[in-house]
């Protein structure tokens, strides 16, 4: 528990530091403008310098991170599926460029300037530690193997937006020319759809009914089409999806139930005696027997002993 919360902990402080490094207030714009060597001319060059101190925290953090990496790499049974699991190589993409980045840093070439660039543009992989929370949510890997399950279902939602985005980005292409002016032949005064790769984005925000407005049909066959695309688009995804839930309900039952089962340990249960063995319907003195039970051993009793009567001897 405390290194799932140490974990937990230092995966939260190094996404708030991720998102703290593009606000304003922790950037400062430092002015290193240069004046070529062989002329008057000046080259204009601004860098954004993060505020150190997070800088600090996130070195702190990639310590910890790459410690409980090392850590789970020495441990780890079988070397050969922990370089399989995707958490585990995204554990290790996370951590790489922070390394990269301080290596380069004290260099001033031109080949190194450019991979520090690359490298502050790769620093979104940071956000993929959130991924790193499965090993301690039940929720989200139930969310993980609900995902995993639905992989037909997802793929026919796509092919169903596919083709809708298809046939209606072709309609209201068609559609919106239908008031087209004589002398506009390709319509660029009254409608924003110039073309029908344009017409794709206004489809897919339609049929997921998010409807952002910065596209949006002027004339009366344009309306008919938009109408219809928001229709069939509802009906789409509604198709898949209680597919998705079920599978989701599904893996939750399992999970809660088998966060209730009991954790017991396995006591050792001895083998049951023989009843040809002397010792047999005998309980041990530390045990307590119900009524049935001592009425079942009373009547073996009675018959051993008119047994031993029978045959001369004296019990014991």
């Amino acid at each position: 528990q405390f290194i799932a919360f140490a974990s937990l902990f230092f995966i939260l402080v190094s996404i708030t530091t991720f998102c703290l490094e593009t606000h304003e207030a922790f950037n400062t714009i430092i002015n290193k403008t240069e004046q070529v060597v062989n002329g008057t001319e000046t080259v204009l060059q601004y860098e954004i310098e993060t505020d150190p101190a997070l800088t600090y925290v996130e070195g702190v953090c990639v310590v910890w991170f790459t410690f409980e990496f090392l850590v789970r790499v020495v441990f780890s049974p079988n070397k050969l599926e922990f370089i399989k699991n995707l958490l585990n190589i995204i554990d290790f993409v996370a951590i790489l460029p922070f390394y990269l980045e301080v290596g380069l840093s004290g260099l001033s070439s031109k080949a190194a300037k450019d991979v520090l660039g690359f490298l502050r543009v790769v620093r979104f992989v940071r956000i993929l530690r959130i991924f790193k929370l499965t090993r301690h949510f039940v929720g989200l890997r139930v969310l993980g193997h609900t995902l995993r399950a639905s992989t037909n279902e997802f793929l026919l939602l796509i092919i169903f937006l596919a083709l809708g985005v298809l046939i209606f980005a072709t309609m209201i292409y068609y559609a919106e020319r239908v008031g087209a002016q004589p002398n506009d032949p390709s319509a660029s005064e009254h409608t924003q759809f110039k073309n029908i790769p344009i017409g794709f984005w206004w489809a897919v925000v339609t049929m997921t009914t998010l409807g952002y407005g910065d596209m949006y049909p002027r004339t009366w066959s344009g309306m008919l089409v938009g109408a219809l695309c928001a229709l069939a688009g509802v009906l789409t995804i509604a198709m898949p999806v209680p597919v998705i839930v079920n599978n989701f309900g599904m893996y939750y039952s399992l999970a809660m139930a088998k966060q209730k089962l009991p954790r017991k340990r396995k006591k050792h249960i001895p083998p049951a005696p023989q009843a040809s063995s002397p010792t047999f319907c005998k309980t041990d003195l530390n045990m307590a027997c119900n009524s049935t039970q001592g009425d079942i051993c009373l009547g073996k009793d009675n018959q051993l002993m008119e047994h031993n009567r029978s045959s001369g001897r004296t019990p014991v």
